[in-house]
């Protein structure tokens, strides 16, 4: 990011504004921030404090307990080295006496309960004792709004290192993004021998399945003599975290750990197209099941006790209703990531933004605001605030609008005449004007930081915004709005998990001003109170590792284990991971032990006998899914299939038994249908309509259930499709024609139930050869199999026993028992370690065969090239790199490629390239489809075509444009994409060509390094690079 000096001196003085608008208004009376409340007390037990140490430790410490407490009982007597104007609670006090002992600590507690008093402690610490601490972010914007709040806080000796900016790197705390400091670690800085604590800030976020990995590298990598503080939401398996510190570093990690609100919550449903607020959790965290039965019952007409009549769906049929919930892109309103799910709303009837709006104006009439109204969509974001535009709803009063106009005005300065009349830019300021703001990742930085800057002051009171606003600074409200408790996670649409209701809905309940927070969820027909009380009141979610390989971590790895005696294994064995399986091992072991000798315990029928009646049931069931390729075919069993026909039913593991046919239809295939049923078989075209035996809880529970040995059984009509047949029996029976009366329906199950009595040996089945004429050699080969199997199985003692209720619950016993300890046994097989060593050896067989490193297994120029390249798929940037896809291209045309590497949004804009653009294209997928080829060849599970499809030409036209001159307005009109996202993927370009740049260097090749500059100052200008107001 260029930091001109004007644009600097803007960001000043936009900081400067709103202090001195905000100081004005509390002068007279405008703004009240006198706290309404005294600060909480927290009660006792309401903390818990643990220590994980290494085997045998000692510490001097210990021998000043006046001073110092004991590493159990840490406390701290000294001088502090900061003040703070309030009283600390006892988790931060506690934290503190742990970093006086110059021990790690973990601090786990909820959002606003204030870890940062803890950090900031750490670097007062650092400060007074002359020594370096660095701050990590996850998020470049949580970086650059955290170094505006500590230089504030340490008079400007603060620093900033993300990769759009360097600030003061050698100042006494840096604060930078944790992929820097990885960087830093793995080129050996310098910097980091005078560094004595490392700040992790949302070190949770070291779950994140593509960048969590980044957090244990660094975690790993750093220097045995460095302590660290992690400031965590709350965790389930806090202390397991810790003992992994400790077994790294082997030495003393603290957990403190509180789920303490300062503010306790309220908790209400809002019934979607409905109206009222039902409270379903109180202050005390009881859930209120009455009241979210009478929510369902009122706004939905659900009665919960007597069952959900629609549920009448096997599991077979269920995964059709399922898939609308996991929520496929672009299904419902909304999207991916939007309201799938939500039905019930007929065209011209009130829409979501409606009862968005409805609820805002009650939390205005209430004097709940200010409030923050989350979605997990950035349109439904938008559109609810843009809703909120045309009608009659003002937060502010006349003096706090001419603040925010000025505040505005002042920081849009640092931009162009022709950027600060941008439609979007426009738009905002009269909702930004009436208290009404919008906060997403797809919003101009700018834009986002001046909200960000106006809802701290109090200039905003209703807060539209994605999930990403729940983390970083402290900028809570007083209550928050869930406009959908599901979210698209990029794979489904699921239910919100608890961890992540814990840390939204911490935004709600301001410390100090409020005598308690607010939070409303809009819910449909689709949530039950278990699904609510689940998110509701459940636990938080455990740390997991997501550890992975990727090249860029092998190649550092081997660049920096040259010459150490190390190997590849080294961070994998020390991976959290890898220490999560062999902490388990012992447990896993025991439990091995106790299955084993219950079961032993059981003593029914001989080993053998046992495992020929499973090796039997195996070999019927292969030779029967021979038959039913055939007998499956419409052509050769529909005219079997009349009404009363008895059918049996198996999908997967569920065998539902003997089923009555009641009719048979060929499911509507849409016209324009993405996909044909017919291509997955003719069988799949059909569904029958079935009489099937149920049990009674699972159909009340509404997920019907093959009936169980100890269950009551109830017969019901379900849909399965034809696919799921397993055989067809000789027999038909007479059913009544109406079929609705429960009694008619449990005489058809008294009748199956006596056929099963009299065929004690199973129900005549349809014989494929004599009965349906099936003539092909294979099927009657199996047919003949399979009578000979079956008469084995006949005298088996365990088959036998399948007619003796008693005895046949013990085999089942003995049967689970067996089975659950001969997985635990695999999994204890199972080590990370292990399956990562395959995938070491062909990663570096691919990196070998590219030249990467040489046959000894050390780096290569080239792979040192690509240790450089951290923004972008590193093999496919190398090898561009090194076969001259760069050199013959202008500075124009070589930023509108890079482009194609940088990770971006999808678009639905048809691509339509000139050929001076469509030729380095394919010089690109052409590299990409010889890596894709090499890394088969040395057996690697990847797809040619889509590796080279994930390279994805969405921003080469605008890149081209931009980097020729053209105006922000221009681009933005040529694609779909957000403002903030065009915005953030050529800020990523620019990172990656100074990765470039590096690279160049790095291989001596001047010539292409001043290329790469050359060709990165054609998009580094104006509105996409404008400063941001925190630095």
């Amino acid at each position: 990011m260029e930091e001109t000096p004007e644009g600097l001196a803007t960001a000043a003085a936009t900081r400067e504004a709103a202090k001195r608008k905000r100081a004005e208004l509390e002068a007279h009376g405008i703004i009240d921030d006198q706290p309404a409340t005294k600060k909480p007390t927290v009660p006792a037990g309401a903390i818990s404090h643990e220590v994980a140490l290494p085997e045998g430790y000692v510490c001097d410490l210990d021998s000043q307990p006046e001073l110092y407490g004991s590493v159990q009982q840490p406390r701290w007597a000294g001088t502090m080295a900061k003040e703070y104007p309030f009283k600390l609670d006892p988790f931060q006090s506690t934290s503190v006496a742990c970093l006086e002992r110059r021990e790690s600590v973990l601090v786990a507690a909820h959002t606003s309960a204030g870890k940062t008093a803890v950090a900031e402690y750490a670097i007062a610490m650092a400060f007074r004792d002359n020594q370096k601490v660095i701050y990590t972010s996850p998020l470049k914007a949580l970086s650059n709004q955290k170094f505006r709040e500590l230089s504030d806080e340490f008079n400007e000796d603060v620093g900033l290192m993300t990769g759009d900016v360097s600030i003061r790197p050698n100042a006494t705390c840096v604060v930078m993004t944790t992929e820097i400091l990885r960087s830093m670690l793995y080129r050996g800085s310098e910097v980091l021998r005078e560094v004595a604590w490392v700040i992790f800030d949302e070190v949770h976020y070291m779950q994140d399945r593509e960048r969590g990995v980044v957090w244990e590298e660094a975690i790993i990598f750093l220097p045995k003599g460095i302590r660290m503080v992690f400031l965590s939401a709350t965790l389930s398996n806090a202390s397991e975290f810790a003992g992994w510190v400790c077994h790294l570093h082997h030495q003393p990690c603290h957990v403190v750990y509180t789920d303490f609100r300062p503010t306790p919550l309220q908790h209400y449903a809002f019934p979607t197209g409905g109206s009222g607020l039902y409270l379903i959790k109180d202050e005390q965290g009881n859930f209120k099941n009455e009241n979210f039965s009478e929510l369902r019952h009122v706004a939905f007409g659900i009665k919960d006790q007597d069952g959900n009549a629609d549920g009448e769906k096997p599991a077979a049929a269920a995964s059709a209703r399922d898939g609308h919930d996991s929520g496929g892109r672009g299904r419902g309103r909304g999207g991916r990531g939007g309201r799938g799910g939500r039905g019930g709303r007929g065209q011209g009837g009130p829409t979501a933004s409606d009862d968005v709006y409805k609820i805002v104006k009650l939390i205005k009439a209430r004097s709940f605001q200010p409030v923050i109204v989350f979605s997990f969509n950035r349109r439904e974001c938008e559109n609810n605030a843009l809703f909120m535009k045309g009608k009659d709803l003002n937060f502010n009063t006349q003096e706090e609008e001419e603040c925010v106009e000025i505040i505005f005005s002042q920081a849009m300065e640092c931009l162009k005449e022709e950027d600060r009349s941008l439609n979007f830019i426009e738009t905002l300021l009269p909702l930004l004007k009436r208290g009404i703001g919008v906060h997403h990742s797809g919003l101009l930085p700018i834009l986002k930081e001046v909200i960000e800057l106006l809802f701290q002051e109090q200039l905003i009171k209703c807060l539209f915004a994605t999930e990403t606003f729940a983390m970083g600074l402290n900028m809570p409200a007083t209550t928050c709005v869930f406009t959908s408790m599901r979210k698209w996670d990029g794979e489904s649409n699921r239910w919100v998990k608890s961890g992540e209701y814990i840390q939204m809905s911490g935004r709600a309940g301001r410390r100090g001003k409020d005598l308690r927070g607010v939070c409303i969820m809009m819910v449909d027909e689709s949530m039950d109170a278990h699904q609510c009380k689940e998110i509701v009141t459940g636990k938080p979610s455990p740390l997991l590792s997501s550890f992975k390989l990727s090249y860029y971590t092998l190649l550092n790895l081997m660049r920096r284990m040259e010459n150490t005696g190390q190997n590849m294994e080294y961070v994998i064995q020390h991976s959290f991971q890898q220490y999560q399986f062999e902490r388990t091992l012992p447990e896993k072991q025991a439990e091995v032990s106790k299955l084993e000798e219950e079961a032993a315990g059981i003593a029914l029928a001989t080993e053998e006998e046992y495992m020929q009646y499973q090796q039997l049931k195996q070999d019927i069931a292969r030779y029967e899914t021979v038959m039913l390729s055939t007998i499956q075919q419409p052509s050769i069993c529909l005219h079997f299939l009349r009404p009363g026909r008895l059918v049996r039913i198996r999908e997967g593991p569920l065998d539902w038994g003997w089923g009555i046919v009641v009719s048979v239809m060929r499911k509507a295939v849409a016209v324009n249908a993405a996909v044909d049923t017919e291509d997955m078989g003719p069988a799949s075209a059909y569904v029958l309509d079935l009489l099937l035996s149920c049990d009674a809880a699972s159909v009340k529970a509404g997920k019907p259930m093959p009936m169980s040995k100890d269950g009551n059984a109830e017969m019901h009509i379900l849909p399965v499709p034809m696919t799921l047949l397993s055989a067809i029996s000789t027999l038909r029976i007479n059913i009544p024609n109406d079929l609705r009366p429960p009694e008619a329906r449990r005489a058809t199950l008294l009748t199956l139930k006596e056929l099963e009595k009299r065929y004690e040996h199973g129900l005549p089945r349809l014989d494929p050869v004599e009965d349906m004429r099936i003539t092909e050699p294979a099927i009657s080969s199996a047919v003949q199999r399979i009578e000979q199997l079956e008469k084995q199985l006949s005298t088996n003692e365990v088959f036998k026993a399948e007619r003796d209720a008693t005895r046949y619950r013990a085999f089942e016993k003995k049967a689970a028992l067996t089975t659950q300890a001969e997985r635990l046994k695999s999994s204890m097989k199972e080590s990370q370690l292990v399956n990562f060593r395959a995938e070491i050896k062909s990663r570096s067989q691919v990196l070998r065969k590219l030249g990467m490193i040489d046959e000894e297994g050390i780096v290569t120029l080239k792979g040192r090239a690509a240790c450089e390249i951290d923004t972008a798929d590193e093999l496919l940037t190398t090898e561009m790199m090194f076969n001259g896809t760069f050199n013959g291209l202008d500075k124009h045309q070589l930023v509108s490629l890079v482009s194609c590497l940088v990770p971006g949004e999808k678009s639905q804009e048809q691509i339509q390239l000139t050929k001076q653009l469509a030729e380095p294209l394919s010089q690109l997928q052409q590299t990409a489809r010889h890596i894709a080829e090499t890394s088969q060849e040395c057996k690697l599970d990847l797809d040619p075509d889509e590796y080279v499809e994930s390279f994805k030409p969405f921003s080469m036209d605008i890149t081209f444009h931009w980097s020729k001159g053209s105006a922000f307005g221009e681009i933005c009109g040529m694609t779909d994409k957000f403002e903030g996202c065009v915005v953030r993927e050529m800020r990523r370009l620019d990172e990656l060509m100074k990765n470039l740049h590096l690279a160049a260097k790095v291989i001596g090749d001047e010539d292409l390094a001043a290329k790469f500059e050359e060709s990165a100052l054609t998009i580094r200008r104006d509105i996409i690079f404008a400063a941001s107001l925190y630095i």
